[in-house]
């Protein structure tokens, strides 16, 4: 039985792009950080392995649930490099983030459900703001805009004015 010639199996990044969706740059920067990977020709072009498109697959899926990319390629590190990854290998990792993403959802329907609560100018003048002062971390210090001060106060205008003073001033007195 003839084999099938190498380069069948491999893909241009431009081809590897308009399979996967993602931006040619995108792919560049994959690979720079380490969660693709490539050969290059004797012509300095990348080649990829019919296997990276589910990696990018997984990348980006990963990416749209908040995954950060350090935790995706300590993922994919695990895969198998000699085959492409079975329903298994994706079901195991993805488990692994099953935790994590089910107290972000717990976190965003709070906020989601707080978020009349918010004054939205961000002073944290409110004794409890969930969206800006959770749990009321700042409350003990005082009212105001306490996070504005603490990072403007050494910031002074033309007139000698600190920058934070002045912000406070318009947004909670």
């Amino acid at each position: 039985m003839p084999q099938i010639p190498e380069k069948i199996h491999e893909l241009t990044v431009g081809q590897l792009a308009a399979r996967s969706g993602a931006a040619v740059s995108a792919l560049h920067f994959y690979e720079s950080k380490g969660l693709i990977s490539s050969r290059r020709t004797s012509g300095n072009q990348r080649r990829f392995s019919r296997d990276t498109l589910r990696r990018v697959a997984f990348v980006r899926a990963a990416q749209r649930v908040g995954i950060p990319l350090a935790t995706i390629r300590e993922a994919l590190a695990e895969l198998p490099e000699e085959r492409t990854p079975t329903e298994e290998d994706w079901a195991r990792l993805s488990e692994s983030w099953r935790s994590e993403l089910d107290e972000r959802i717990k976190q965003l329907n709070r906020l989601r459900d707080h978020l009349t609560d918010c004054i939205g100018c961000g002073c944290l003048s409110l004794e409890t703001c969930v969206l800006s002062n959770p749990d009321d971390a700042f409350g003990e210090r005082g009212t105001g805009s306490r996070l504005l001060v603490e990072r403007r106060a050494p910031a002074t205008r033309g007139g000698g004015t600190p920058r934070g003073r002045r912000a406070q001033a318009e947004c909670c007195d």
